[in-house]
């Protein structure tokens, strides 16, 4: 059995436009139902904004692995300068439930995280084909920072400004690693969010505070999931979801829109639609898209596949013996 920690995850370089190949595998397997995915249970306990997730999930098509990842969120750890999110990954061999590896590393998750992100910004400016493109970021903890990587990365040619804003300081450091001018850091979430193209939301907010209206034909990637008025429901005209019942719970915007703007599952598109062009075709122009991602366990079992067959062939990890 492989294990594999941070540094070991770290050393491999982050290949970007094959992780957005290994979440589209996944999705594929969304139509065809090759896929298992129970929804996943909250472990809460003395502080109740605390969770510890657990997530299974089998996946077919070419990826053809189950597995489970258990992780942990406690907002409050960065006051006490411990990373917000751990989490480790079981993969099993699908065939046989043999365990094959281990991931102790919050980096894929993250990972997984900004990929899924990736993937329905690809299918919205195959659609737009647009270039000079603001974006705006709201929350630059590890989630934000490879969100900004991965923008730059894959669409660094369609971008022209990245504005982000945090309710701390960000370190010099990480805004000098891109180029000069490009990356800007503003003093509200309203600099961020008003002229911006593409607004992804990457906070811990518990209240929600987005109350203005975006900017016409926009796409909104709200990771974080608890920062729109539920108001904002009036404004989108493609609301995606990656699986209605996971996100429609645990006081997420998406939830809140069904409670209190009667948003239904038969509104919303998934992600298995987005690989059929045609379901862009009615959007206008100026139409705004919102993306409500819970996180499925399918693509943590996918990028972990990724990275384990990755590191076999790069002899990265360490070999435990069962």
């Amino acid at each position: 059995m492989l294990y594999l920690n941070t540094s070991d995850i770290q050393q491999l370089p982050l290949q970007w436009s094959e992780v957005v190949s290994c979440i589209e595998s996944a999705v594929q397997t969304m139509p065809a139902t090759d896929y298992a995915q129970p929804v996943k249970p909250y472990l809460r306990y003395n502080n109740l904004t605390n969770r510890i997730i657990a997530m299974p999930a089998y996946v077919g098509g070419n990826i053809g692995f189950s597995g489970i990842k258990w992780i942990a969120s406690f907002p409050d750890n960065t006051r006490q300068g411990i990373p917000r999110a751990h989490s480790v990954t079981v993969l099993n061999e699908a065939d046989t439930g043999i365990p094959c590896c281990i991931i102790n590393s919050a980096v894929t998750s993250g990972i997984r995280t900004a990929g899924v992100s990736a993937f329905v910004l690809s299918k919205f400016l195959t659609y737009r084909q647009r270039s000079g493109l603001i974006a705006g970021i709201t929350g630059f903890g590890p989630i934000g920072q490879l969100h900004l990587k991965m923008l730059l990365s894959l669409f660094g040619n369609n971008i022209s400004a990245v504005r982000i804003f945090d309710l701390k300081p960000i370190e010099e450091a990480l805004l000098k690693e891109w180029p000069d001018g490009k990356v800007t850091q503003v003093s509200s979430w309203e600099e961020a969010y008003m002229d911006a193209d593409v607004f992804i939301t990457c906070t811990v907010s518990s209240n929600r505070y987005i109350n203005k209206p975006p900017k016409k034909g926009s796409v909104h990637l709200n990771v974080s999931l608890r920062d729109y008025e539920p108001d904002f429901v009036h404004h989108a005209d493609m609301i995606i979801v990656d699986d209605w019942e996971e996100v429609c719970r645990e006081n997420t915007d998406i939830e809140k829109m069904h409670q209190d703007k009667q948003l239904q599952k038969q509104d919303t598109v998934n992600l298995g639609a987005l690989l059929n062009n045609s379901v862009w075709s009615r959007l206008s122009d100026d139409a705004v898209v919102m993306f409500n991602p819970m996180g499925m366990a399918i693509f943590d079992v996918a990028v972990a596949s990724y990275y384990y067959r990755r590191s076999i062939a790069e002899s990265a990890g360490t070999l435990l013996n069962y």
